[in-house]
């Protein structure tokens, strides 16, 4: 009887492992951009309930998950800037860039006096960041807000704290619209800013800017609509002031991708273009190691994506994001095409 109950206990355990397995096989996990989180949350919430696959989405900022995939700590990473020199130099195989969405930075202020939208040009951003416009009414703001009544008020800067792709993409636009920002400060995830107070996460800046009188500071587009923040017109290279929206967004994004879906948008030259708009991309092993992986996760994870760039954008519009132009989705294809385990491809043609 004793051989009889230990061997049923062993087949249980068996059973009770197995289904453990199944189920992490089903579980995908990742992490990395804020800026994508609105979009993410949508998106994944569907792909559950009609696919019955769970993504477990950390939103930890643009570096936190390119610091987890290297570490092989998560399924797949997200962030607003592609993977440069050093961090590729730390991966330990190849990643893959699927471009996965468009949005904005903007500028959120909080400055309820106000009766129109500010109007900000390329120089007052820069004087703004650097702290040389240090009030509400200083002249170089009033010159390009005329008839706006601005008051006698202290800026203040919010920014971000941790490594963010939302702060490269503002400071890849500083850097090229400013070259006083470039010398002194720079592009980067992470930056030393020369004014202001910083925020986690796109959440937290939003929080600062709500919190403070006077504050002004970079979110993405999402979570100004969803929080109702004001921001303001921004001066593109063609001189006119443009809103951020789907329509001036996708003008930026309207331009040939390359193979590998690395492609800026900053600065865009198209007249109706917002110029602080960007793709946000998908970080992905091209070798899906079966040392680290089942191979039924890694067919989960290149059909969520497959999912991601096709059906899921039908999401885009309503949570202010800018669905991907024909050719984003065709280079996104490309890449996930190329996607293997254990040397072979995991998409072919009859997926």
């Amino acid at each position: 009887m004793a051989a009889i109950k230990g061997s049923w206990i062993m087949v249980s355990l068996g059973i009770l492992s197995l289904l453990s397995c199944s189920g992490k096989s089903h579980h995908l996990i990742g992490a990395g951009s804020s800026f994508d989180n609105p979009l993410f949350s949508k998106m994944f919430y569907s792909y559950f309930q009609s696919r019955g696959i769970k993504v477990n989405y950390q939103s930890i900022g643009s570096g936190g998950g390119i610091s987890q995939l290297i570490n092989r700590t998560i399924d797949f990473g997200a962030s607003d800037v592609p993977m440069n020199g050093e961090q590729d130099s730390l991966s330990p195989a190849r990643v893959l860039h699927v471009p996965i969405t468009v949005s904005a930075v903007v500028l959120s202020y909080n400055l309820p006096e106000l009766q129109d939208t500010l109007r900000l040009s390329p120089q007052v951003l820069a004087g703004l960041f650097l702290g040389r416009i240090t009030h509400w009414n200083d002249t170089a703001i009033a010159a390009i807000n005329p008839g706006v009544r601005l008051p006698d008020l202290p800026v203040v800067i919010a920014h971000r704290s941790d490594g963010s792709g939302t702060s490269n993409i503002f400071t890849s636009y500083l850097s090229m619209i400013s070259p006083e920002w470039a010398s002194r400060v720079g592009r980067g995830s992470s930056v030393n800013w020369p004014a202001g107070l910083g925020g986690k996460g796109n959440e937290g800046v939003a929080g600062l800017i709500r919190q403070t009188h006077g504050a002004i500071g970079y979110i993405e587009l999402a979570f100004a609509m969803q929080n109702k923040m004001a921001f303001g017109k921004i001066r593109n290279r063609t001189g006119h002031f443009i809103t951020p929206s789907i329509s001036s967004i996708s003008a930026a994004a309207d331009i040939p991708m390359p193979a590998n879906g690395k492609a800026s948008l900053a600065d865009t030259d198209a007249p109706d273009g917002y110029p602080i708009s960007s793709f946000s991309w998908v970080l992905l092993y091209k070798e899906q190691d079966y040392r680290h992986h089942p191979q039924e996760k890694a067919d989960h994870l290149l059909h969520l994506l497959d999912w991601m760039i096709h059906e899921g954008q039908r999401y885009s519009s309503a949570l202010y994001y800018a669905p991907l132009s024909p050719a984003a989705v065709h280079a996104g294809e490309g890449i996930l095409k190329s996607a293997t385990y254990d040397g072979h491809p995991i998409l072919t043609q009859k997926n």
